[in-house]
This record gives structure tokens, sequence and C-alpha cells, in this order.
């Protein structure tokens, strides 16, 4: 018997000014905005679904499994890290059941490509994964447009843990 577990979790990316980097969310590219700093393509709404789904797994956190002291992982594709997440809750018997998204964020607006975005977390995941957008409406550093936010709960299934042992 399967047991169903949750994992929650939160990350934030601030813009970056520089004028090369791509603003990438849930894989999908919006032209013309600014991008978010980080070591990898820094998609905050892949990596909390990732951080999501690790945590009932005892497996670590995305800083853990792809650090970004790691020059491998540098301008890394975040959607292939969050399908390697899914591929090692697979490896332990687990399955994803589905991943909810909330996003903060002033700008881009979402809603012109929110299908897109699930449709490629799901895809990466292998399970139905919802985003909603919402904004700070114009409170602290998210209102003022200095960055993204998102927040993820994942229900994931797991091999029921082993037996203690008899004693």
């Amino acid at each position: 018997m399967m047991h169903l577990r949750m994992g929650h979790a939160f990350d934030v990316h601030p813009f970056t000014d520089d004028p090369d980097r791509r603003l990438i969310l849930g894989g999908v590219e919006f032209p013309g905005e600014r991008g978010l700093a980080g070591h990898s393509d820094a998609d905050v709404i892949a990596h909390v679904c990732a951080d999501a789904i690790l945590g009932p797994t005892a497996l670590g956190d995305i800083g853990q499994l792809f650090p970004d002291t790691d020059p491998a992982f540098a301008g890394a594709d975040s959607l292939t890290l969050l399908a390697e997440v899914a591929s090692r809750l697979r490896e332990l018997g687990g399955t994803v059941v589905n991943v909810d998204v909330t996003v903060v964020a002033e700008q881009p607006k979402l809603a012109p490509q929110k299908a897109e975005i699930e449709r490629h977390l799901g895809a990466a995941v292998g399970a139905p994964v919802t985003v909603k957008g919402k904004r700070a409406e114009g409170l602290g550093a998210l209102g003022r447009a200095e960055g993204i936010a998102a927040w993820a709960v994942a229900l994931i299934e797991l091999p029921p843990p082993p037996a203690p042992p008899v004693r």
C-alpha cells in the first residue's frame, strides 16, 4: 500500500540587470523581460517544484543535489533538473500525484503563458502541475518588482517505510 506524503517549498530570485540573461519561468521564455539572477537558468517555478517534490523523500533539496558551487550546473536548464528530481522519486518507488504552485510577481503577467508553463512542468514531473500568478500589490521587494517568489505544494506517493526490526 502506498503512502501519501506532502512537500512544501519556497524559492525567490532577484532580477538581474544583465541584458543577456533571459527570463525563464516554468520552462517558458519571456522575451523582452529582465532575467532572474541564479547559477542555473534561475527558473524559480521549476526550482520550487523540485524542492516540494524532494521534501518528503529525504533526498535533500535542490541546492544539495545541484549545488551552485558546481560549474556543471552553470546555466543549467531547470526543467531538466526537475525531471531528474522526478526520476529520483521514481527510483524510490514513488510517484508525483500533483504539484500546485503560487507565483508572486509584479511582472511579467503569467496568464498568457500559463497553459504552456503547466504543460512543460507536467511533462518534466510526469503529473499535473497547476500554476497561479499573484501580485504583491506594490508591497515590499516583490511589490517593487525586485524579483519573483514562488511557493509549491506537492502530493507524492511513496512505498511504506520498512518495518522496524523485531526484537
